[in-house]
């Protein structure tokens, strides 16, 4: 009997321990859940405030933080493909093993290099050169990364060229501070053709809220007589009869500058280039020039000169081809925009012009040279007191041609000469007659409307190449008087089609082609 107790006692305590394990085990899962749930949520959370820190950390060295470039659509020309490098924000940089690159900090966008990092002043005085050399050698060898410029601070910095054939693609100059060029004689040598330099790039946006000065009224000053003239200057015949005379002054330094003016900024031999947001002032020469580049997006731009500040053209094209330039202020002292030989597929937009010369195809054809241009549009365009509107001008000898032009929307306001073509263009006292000339064909104005001041058309054609497919629509232009003689239009050996009235009318335009044609040779084609 006991030993049937001591049985039946162990078989229940062996009960009772197995439900105290199960109980037990369900404990620990539960203590268990939880705890993995915690865990999951702090690091959640972690991950979350990091992310936090890591887009608020403040740059070094005083600047703003680069913006990226904003993802505003733009309007494209039909036959004008779209720009490869449409602005978005810059890709991150994958992490690399290893140590940092020195000197240069992850801004949760691209690795920054700041010029201050590498021993520029930024007070004005201190030649920054070297620093600024220094600077876009480390950034050129870390794709996507960005060369920044902080604000509030005023870099005074020589001549110098950011080359690219070994650097990586997509490298974003950050402009949010001051660059002043020299005015000392001395830092520019016998004359140079351009203050700063970007050559053959990837993908290269220049950016920011910040301001390239060129200083260029010692240069201005220091004119010779015998500086190039704007030949549409013999049209305009004030009612006095009197003319200034420019009088040339030595710079500051006691010395004249060299006679080679520089280009403030430059592009050469680059693929995909963004330039926006800055303002250029005050060049020496052309403030902003892009020579054989492809893909060119230029927009919220400001360049700024004096009216009369001698062959300060705004923006510069040669040899270029798919480009995009809208939403910008130009004034200058020659042409707010030319369009020179070997361009190709530019789109203008929305574009305030004035002081200048207005918006140029040319000059093409000087020193019997071949010149080729084709499918120009320039549109919804403010001209206020310019010397030109909208104007194509050629040499004579040259040879090539102009096709497939459009002005479309342009207001005048109180513009000398708002239509031109002049294929006898002369930027010296005297010019010698040749018979032959780039063609021009296929030149169309459209909703040209404002007023003038001097001559609302001057159509000057070659005698040897008539100007052919002239097209005009809703042309209304009212005269101005003011300081200057009034003229009526003007036409030679123009031939097209008026489409609607015009206001002046205009009986010199020949209507449809001329009798005797001239059939395109080799020396028309391009």
């Amino acid at each position: 009997m006991s030993g049937l107790s001591m049985k039946g006692f162990t078989y229940m305590l062996f009960i009772a321990y197995l439900i105290w394990c199960s109980n037990f085990e369900s404990c620990i899962a539960r203590r268990t859940k939880h705890w993995r749930h915690s865990r999951t949520v702090s690091s959640s959370e972690f991950k979350k405030k990091g992310k936090s820190y890591s887009n608020n950390h403040n740059q070094h060295g005083g600047g703003s933080k680069p913006k990226p470039p904003s993802n505003k659509s733009t309007p494209t020309l039909p036959k004008v493909p779209p720009h490869k490098n449409t602005p978005s924000s810059p890709p991150i940089p994958k992490p690399k093993v290893g140590t940092p690159p020195p000197n240069a900090y992850n801004a949760g966008h691209s690795t920054i290099f700041n010029v201050l990092d590498f021993g520029a002043k930024g007070d004005g005085c201190t030649d920054d050169t070297k620093a600024f050399q220094a600077t876009w050698v480390a950034a050129c060898n870390v794709e996507a990364s960005t060369m920044l410029v902080p604000a509030d601070y005023v870099f005074y910095v020589g001549p110098i060229s950011f080359s690219g054939p070994s650097c990586k693609p997509n490298i974003v100059f950050q402009l949010d501070g001051t660059i002043i060029a020299p005015t000392n004689s001395n830092a520019w040598g016998g004359g140079l053709l351009q203050w700063l330099e970007f050559t053959k790039l990837v993908g290269i946006t220049i950016q920011g809220n910040g301001v390239i000065d060129g200083r260029g009224s010692v240069w201005w000053q220091d004119q010779p007589f015998d500086e190039p003239i704007d030949d549409e200057e013999k049209l305009i015949i004030p009612l006095n009869h009197t003319r200034k005379t420019p009088v040339p002054i030595q710079s500051v330094m006691g010395r004249k500058m060299p006679s080679i003016k520089p280009t403030a900024l430059r592009f050469y031999g680059s693929f995909n280039t963004t330039v926006t947001g800055i303002t250029i002032q005050n060049s020496p020469q052309c403030h902003l020039k892009f020579d054989s580049c492809n893909g060119i997006l230029v927009y919220d731009v400001s360049i700024s000169s004096p009216g009369d500040s001698p062959n300060t053209d705004g923006i510069h094209l040669q040899n270029s081809k798919d480009v995009l330039i809208h939403n910008s202020k130009l004034a200058c002292g020659d042409d707010c925009i030319s369009i020179q030989t070997g361009c190709s597929n530019v789109y203008v937009h929305n574009i305030n012009c004035g002081p200048g010369h207005g918006i140029s195809i040319g000059s093409l054809g000087k020193d019997n040279t071949r010149a080729c241009v084709s499918n120009i549009t320039v549109r919804d365009v403010n001209m206020h007191y310019t010397m030109n509107g909208v104007r194509i001008k050629t040499w004579q000898g040259g040879s090539g041609s102009v096709q497939g032009v459009l002005f479309s929307n342009i207001q005048m306001s109180e513009v000398q000469l708002p239509i031109v073509i002049d294929q006898f263009y002369c930027d010296k006292r005297t010019c010698k007659n040749q018979s032959s000339a780039v063609s021009l064909e296929g030149i169309n104005y459209e909703k040209i409307r404002g007023t003038y001041t001097v001559k609302p058309v001057h159509f000057a054609c070659s005698d040897f190449s008539p100007c052919v497919d002239v097209s005009l629509t809703s042309v209304e232009l009212k005269p101005v008087q003011e300081q200057y003689h009034l003229y009526d239009p003007f036409c030679w050996h123009t031939y097209g089609e008026l489409r609607t009235p015009t206001v002046p009318p205009i009986p010199c335009l020949q209507i449809g082609k001329p009798s005797s044609n001239r059939i395109q040779t080799d020396h028309d084609l391009c």
